[in-house]
């Protein structure tokens, strides 16, 4: 990640995208699908060390230092979402953070939602990314009528 980092500014990178498959967690909004961390110390709430504590500092560190548009791009629960969950450790949100979480398939939700993600790149825009949901129609789930 860090390696990353320093290649975006050597060559004077517009913006980076990191694609993983695990959501680390971020924040406290979600628990259903990620850990629980304290936003400001990126520190899991059930108290259970992990993984992706030192990855996260290290990734606040090198987000903030980098000022241009970062996104975070992965599936893990797959419940489709584009926000800016990040904050440095005073709480303040990082702006030229977003995460983007895919679809997936959530059969057990009863659901066939295998459906993809557009991402358009425009170095010129302030944003870099844009991001547009492509479903596909022979994945909807016909919902019963009450």
């Amino acid at each position: 990640m860090r390696e990353t980092f320093k290649a975006a500014k050597t060559r004077n990178s517009v913006a980076v995208m990191f694609i993983s498959q695990a959501d680390p967690g971020w924040d406290l909004t979600d628990g259903t699908r990620a850990p629980l961390r304290d936003p400001k110390t990126l520190t899991e709430t059930d108290g259970q060390t992990d993984g992706f504590k030192d990855f996260l500092l290290a990734f606040r560190e090198e987000a903030i230092a980098f000022r241009k548009p970062i996104a975070y791009v992965y599936g893990d629960s797959h419940y489709y979402r584009v926000d800016k969950p990040f904050l440095d450790a005073q709480g303040r949100r990082i702006e030229n953070f977003t995460r983007v979480e895919t679809f997936g398939d959530n059969a057990a939700n009863g659901t066939n939602d295998v459906n993809w993600v557009k991402v358009t790149v425009n170095p010129r825009s302030r944003e870099v990314f844009s991001y547009q949901p492509q479903i596909v129609p022979g994945n909807r789930v016909a919902v019963p009528s009450p």
